[in-house]
């Protein structure tokens, strides 16, 4: 009698818990897949080579139609997984296989529910050799790049400047100036697993940010003297502390952060600036956005078990006071500007904790377009021209603030040569 309860027993014991949800967000930083649940997973991960394979083997989980579905999610530009495969391994496991394009090192992870989300069970397949911020974004440049511009001194010294930020200097007996151009790191707020704010009418913070933050890059890489580059070109989730180390690794003169704020009360609006604060936050409701901003790596997903190797480097242990003073000029210039845009919800550069703004040597702002809970200002978010006009004061209130505070020479060259 018992050994024919077993198989019943077996079965029942495994087969009980369903994916009730399954996200692919492809990235040239990393691909990351999601398997949403209303219980934990139990999995195991290991790496096939000739060829490359990636095996997920997970444990009393039942092949549901949502599951099945997880292949077709897998597009043809993804840089790192060609296919997903999925069958029974053995009883009471299932195993997905992912055929690879290159050689990863793969980071897998659980989440506990937070927000909307149940528990996740999250796969980041991130390249051996990951790729260099700088280089790509150099590569991006090149046509632009290899179109000097000329740039008549005083006397007779003429400096070639070329957009990739070199200058190359014509063969005359008194050496130029260096002149580089100002760089720009643009952060579009949320991405990927983290929306952002939601509208009532289903409107994802983070797809509002990311298009603001193309059009501001649009109009800053026409500028002469200026370029820009993003922090996430795409819907996917890139973690707090990397959006610093980005910003660094890409030698910016200053950060802007693009954010469209929510509030429990449809009827709030206008556009704010932030910088950081050491002190505590300038007001209540500016504490209340810090935490929640901060808690995007909670919804985002991070793996804890990771140590950050650029976090040490990025959030340094010393006297923020010049940086932060820098950040409230950028801020009040952006300010001024964007008013002329939008109704002002505060009419002072706000301060507090923002994870995203402690970089230490980098001036940093948020800017809070505007309340996409408020249906008024969700229409306006939404629409082109709005956002073009958002793009464009931003640029001014940048350039209003080099005009009094021109960027000082770089400690490292941008170009190497």
């Amino acid at each position: 009698m018992v050994g024919l309860l077993l198989p019943l027993l077996s079965h029942s014991a495994w087969a009980d818990i369903k994916v009730s949800a399954t996200r692919v967000w492809p990235a040239q930083e990393y691909t990351r897949l999601t398997l949403e649940s209303a219980s934990p997973i139990q999995y195991s991960v290991s790496i096939v080579k000739n060829p490359d394979r990636v095996a997920i083997d997970l444990e009393k989980v039942v092949l549901t139609p949502e599951l099945e579905r997880l292949p077709e999610k897998i597009g043809a530009a993804d840089p790192y997984i060609s296919t997903v495969r999925i069958g029974r391994f053995k009883p009471g496991v299932l195993r997905l296989v992912l055929d690879l394009k290159t050689e990863v090192a793969p980071q897998v992870f659980v989440l506990k529910p937070v927000g909307n989300y149940g528990h996740r069970l999250v796969l980041d397949v991130y390249p051996v050799i990951p790729p260099d911020p700088l280089m790509a974004f150099l590569n991006e440049n090149t046509a632009t790049a290899l179109q000097p511009e000329l740039d008549i001194g005083n006397s007779t010294n003429v400096n070639v400047k070329a957009k990739s930020g070199r200058s190359i200097e014509s063969p005359k007996k008194n050496k130029p100036e260096m002149i580089r151009l100002i760089t720009v790191a643009i952060d579009p707020g949320h991405g990927g697993e983290d929306p952002g704010a939601i509208s009532r009418n289903g409107t994802h913070e983070k797809n509002i940010t990311l298009e603001i933050a193309k059009r501001l890059k649009a109009k800053i890489d026409k500028e002469p003297n200026m370029r820009a580059a993003l922090t996430r070109e795409g819907d996917y989730f890139i973690s707090l502390p990397m959006r610093l180390v980005k910003a660094r690794q890409l030698n910016a003169d200053l950060l802007v952060s693009v954010h469209a704020d929510a509030f429990i009360k449809p009827h709030a609006r206008g556009s704010s600036v932030f910088a950081l604060s050491e002190r505590g936050a300038t007001s209540a409701a500016a504490r209340w956005l810090a935490k929640k901003e901060n808690e995007a790596d909670l919804i985002g997903g991070v793996n804890l078990d990771i140590k950050d190797p650029y976090l040490k480097q990025t959030l340094l242990d010393l006297s923020q006071t010049a940086t932060i003073n820098d950040s409230l000029k950028l801020g009040r210039e952006v300010l001024a500007k964007i008013g002329d845009v939008n109704h002002l919800h505060k009419t002072e550069v706000e301060q507090a904790g923002f994870a995203v703004l402690k970089s230490p040597d980098i001036p940093s702002i948020l800017v809070e377009t505007a309340f996409i809970s408020n249906p008024d200002e969700e229409r306006k978010l939404k629409n082109a021209a709005y956002q073009e006009k958002l793009a464009e004061a931003i640029l001014a209130g940048i350039k209003r603030y080099f005009a009094d505070n021109p960027p000082l020479a770089r400690s490292k060259m941008v170009l190497m040569e």
